[in-house]
């Protein structure tokens, strides 16, 4: 993710902040073309410092404190491009929900930065009822009954809400013998599946897909038993990225899918920063200029030319520090050429910016959405709430990046129900 600055006083910001703290002016992301812009309230609405007189308003989840994305004052859309993707979100009345579908947000926000970035087709359910990409926030049921599984069924993606509490999450990860788990890492194993379904199945690539990854028609209920209860070959590692990678072709595609964005994100991050790694070594191979945007990249050896070296130097910062290494996978041979694979792919189904200036800019991506979510099925969770208006001068927000969850409670007119403590 690129650095980010106030347009009014040049302070730098982070992706997730709603007011420049050195100047005060209240800031909305603007996914197209991907600024954060400063406001001023005019007449119920915001007007940017620049370009001026340029109106917009917040999409509808500023309310509930759960997205800083801006909406052009005159579209006709209530949610804004990542907020229009959810079909159900948890009743935020009851228990720890807010905060933890507020977590949730975070990083399905931060997906969706780099899969525009990337130029990925993103139909919701607007576009393609039966297999638009959605999401459904769903909470396990205190009183018992089934558990809530994430996973992701023909386009709609379902995450348990468990998963935003950093202390169950790390029971799990420990339990599954994971050196990674994170809500940023499920969103995009996760959309890993959906993109196999669009740039795969229905580009009529799966025989090119089948050579690098197996066979997509091995019964996957199957697999899954397999794996679960004989675990990963003790080889695993000198052909895929993860253990659980091997347990199906479907889950090696989606891990793959989602060390790609891993990459891409990061290494963008490290470019906007200037990063630099010479180390005193003459093997050149850890050794890397990190200079260029990833999202246009020529191949995805050109990435991991940067990325080893700035894993390395990063893994080695992290053991300094007495921790774990922020990249603990190895990238053999095989895994580079299953990354090359979906480098292809992805450039491949990227939608092409149009000549000129239309409605509907970036084809699929900006296709007319409902004016809210459609109807959540008859279960404990709640539609999105109703549209309302953001006011004209909203409180203040800062959105601490370590604690993305401790937010200030939305404006005292429009406040969901307490939270039960």
């Amino acid at each position: 993710m690129k650095l980010f600055k106030c347009q009014a006083c040049q302070q730098s910001v982070y992706f997730e902040n709603r007011v420049c703290t050195a100047c005060g002016h209240t800031l909305g992301y603007l996914p197209l073309p991907g600024e954060m812009m400063a406001l001023q309230p005019r007449d119920g609405h915001f007007t940017a410092i620049t370009p001026k007189k340029t109106a917009y308003r917040f999409c509808e989840n500023i309310t509930p404190d759960a997205c800083n994305w801006l909406i052009p004052l005159e579209s006709q859309e209530k949610f804004c491009l990542a907020c229009r993707h959810n079909r159900t979100i948890p009743d935020l009345a009851m228990g720890e929900n807010l905060e933890r579908w507020r977590k949730m947000e975070v990083a399905k926000h931060r997906l969706f930065y780099t899969l525009i970035a990337l130029r990925l087709p993103l139909p919701n359910l607007a576009d393609d009822s039966e297999h638009g990409l959605a999401f459904d926030f769903l909470a396990d049921n205190p009183s018992g009954g089934p558990k809530i599984l994430t996973g992701h069924d023909d386009g709609l993606i379902t995450i348990n809400l468990i998963e935003a509490d950093d202390a169950e999450r790390e029971k799990l990860r420990t339990a599954m013998g994971e050196p990674y788990r994170t809500l940023l890492g499920h969103f995009r194993h996760e959309v890993g599946h959906f993109f196999w379904d669009v740039l795969v199945r229905d580009a009529g690539k799966l025989e090119a897909c089948r050579e690098v990854f197996g066979d997509d028609r091995a019964d996957y209920g199957e697999a899954l038993k397999q794996h679960y209860a004989n675990g990963a070959p003790a080889d695993w590692q000198k052909s895929f990225i993860s253990a659980y990678a091997t347990a199906h072709p479907w889950e090696d595609f989606a891990e793959t899918f989602a060390h790609y964005l891993h990459i891409i994100d990061t290494l963008e991050t490290a470019s906007t920063f200037g990063l630099r790694i010479h180390p005193a070594t003459k093997n050149r191979a850890l050794h890397a200029d990190i200079d260029f945007d990833p999202h246009n990249a020529t191949s995805a050896n050109v990435l991991l030319d940067s990325w080893l070296p700035l894993t390395f130097a990063v893994n080695s910062l992290n053991r300094s520090m007495g921790l774990g290494d922020l990249y603990p996978f190895i990238v053999s041979p095989p895994v580079v050429q299953k990354l090359e694979f979906i480098h292809g792919i992805i450039h491949a189904g990227s939608v092409k910016k149009p000549k000129s200036k239309k409605p509907g800019l970036f084809g699929r991506i900006m296709k007319a959405a409902p004016e809210q979510p459609p109807a959540p099925p008859p279960s404990q969770p709640v539609p999105v709430p109703p549209p309302q208006t953001p006011p004209e001068d909203p409180v203040p927000v800062e959105l601490p990046p370590d604690h993305p969850g401790e937010f200030p409670p939305p404006p005292p007119n429009q406040p969901p129900e307490p939270l039960r403590v």
